[in-house]
C-alpha cells in the first residue's frame, strides 16, 4: 500500500512526471507514491524519471486501461 496516491489519468506528458515530482517532495525518504496514468508514454517517462532522480521504480503494471507505478522516494 502506497503512502500517497496520485491520479494523473487523462494527463499527457510531461504533466504526470511534474505532478509526481511535486508529490514526492511531500514524502519522507523511503515513502512510496502510487501514480495512476493513462498516457502510454508514461512507462518510458517514469523509467527515465526514476533513473535520473535516483528514486526507485518498485513496480509498474496495467490495471485495465491505467498504468500504475509504485515509486519509492530516496531523497
Amino acid at each position: 500500500m502506497a503512502d500517497m496516491i496520485l491520479d494523473a489519468k487523462g494527463l499527457n506528458c510531461p504533466l504526470p512526471i511534474l505532478r509526481a515530482k511535486k508529490a514526492l517532495k511531500e514524502l519522507p525518504s523511503g515513502g512510496t507514491l502510487e501514480v495512476q496514468a493513462t498516457d502510454p508514454g508514461a512507462v518510458k517517462d517514469f523509467e527515465a524519471f526514476c533513473r535520473t532522480t535516483g528514486n526507485e521504480l518498485v513496480e509498474h503494471h496495467m490495471d485495465g486501461n491505467t498504468y500504475v507505478f509504485l515509486i519509492r522516494h530516496t531523497g
